[in-house]
């Protein structure tokens, strides 16, 4: 009985220890290392249609040559599977085109040159490149950086939610179509004396941008440049302006304020339409400007003040939709 007894508590020993075996086993593989963070390249290199390019050990990748980088929209760029180590990007002058999706959520990047060479950016160029919170534009006649797909809209820069400064060069003469679309982030832009044309989409939606002085060497505001800006709170519309296209300044809804040059001979539907806050504007323009129904879309004009020149305050007063404003004054 004894023996049985011994028998049954080393039977009962071996199947605990083979359990505990089996659990500690179970556990080793439930807990694998996390993969490794992918490390920067020693050095790798290759090329991108007719450019060169190459990653330095200190996560530089630089591109060069002459002519233009492909799209990426059906195939990943060369260099995307070193993406997050890649820290600096320096695109030499010679590349006219900067490819779509080319940088995707390079994330570890921080600024981004453009240089002078550069003609035009495919949409979604620098998506999702988180870290980026700065862009110093340099390319003299670039004219679109994005485009309108089945009516949505991409920009080079979109996702970039921490882009808070763009510098753009003295020898700049366009603000691209879709410069810096749905940058919302975005604080600080300062616009220099070269350039005389704002692109449509330019700076749509970049709701943190609080003021803009628009420079006398500007004469086209074109379509739904500053739609949504619903920061703004002042702008400054120089004396060099002929046009402001339709919805130019639509939904800007912080925006109390605006001054429409004597220069303005033309503005579009819709283009101050939806500011909500808007209680001023300031025509020094002595014959009125041919307008529609909607440039003030959405807006109650009998408590907004017109300010005109002291000799047109009686024809606007007569004129179609100006004479809509509760308060028709001269200009101080």
């Amino acid at each position: 009985m004894k023996r049985k007894n011994r028998y049954k508590h080393l039977t009962e020993a071996a199947f605990f220890m083979v359990a505990l075996c089996a659990t500690l086993l179970f556990v080793s593989c439930d807990n694998k290392p996390n993969e490794e963070p992918e490390q920067a390249p020693e050095e790798v290199s290759g090329t991108a249609g007719d450019l060169v390019w190459r990653i330095t050990d200190d996560g530089t990748l630089i591109i060069s040559g002459t002519g233009q980088m492909p799209n990426y929209y059906d195939y990943p760029a060369p260099w995307y599977e070193y993406r997050s180590s890649i820290s600096d990007l320096v695109i030499e002058s010679g590349v006219t085109y900067i490819g779509g999706l080319a940088f995707d959520d390079c994330s570890s990047l921080t600024s981004v040159t453009i240089p002078n060479s550069i003609t035009s950016i495919g949409h979604s160029a620098f998506r999702d490149c988180s870290g980026l919170t700065t862009v110093n534009f340099n390319a003299v006649n670039c004219t679109t950086m994005g485009t309108e797909l089945h009516i949505v809209k991409y920009g080079a820069f979109s996702g970039c939610s921490n882009l808070t400064t763009v510098n753009i060069g003295s020898e700049v003469t366009r603000i691209p179509h879709f410069a810096f679309y749905c940058c919302g982030g975005l604080t600080s832009v300062t616009i220099p004396n070269s350039v005389t044309f704002i692109g449509a989409f330019s700076f749509y939606c970049c709701s943190g941008l609080t003021s803009v002085t628009i420079p006398n060497s500007v004469t086209t505001i074109e379509y739904m440049a500053f739609i949504g800006c619903t920061g703004l709170t002042s702008v400054t519309i120089p004396n060099s302006v002929i046009s402001i296209g339709p919805m130019a300044f639509q939904n800007c809804s912080d925006l109390t304020s605006i001054t429409i040059p004597n220069s303005v001979v033309s503005i579009g539907y819709g283009a101050f339409g939806l500011c909500s806050s808007l209680t001023e504007v300031s025509n020094q323009r002595a014959s009125p400007q041919a307008i529609g129904i909607t440039v003030f879309y959405n807006l109650n004009l009998t408590n907004c003040t017109l300010r005109v020149p002291a000799v047109s305050v009686a024809v606007y007063k007569d004129a179609d939709y100006w004479k809509d404003f509760g308060n028709i004054v001269a200009i101080e």
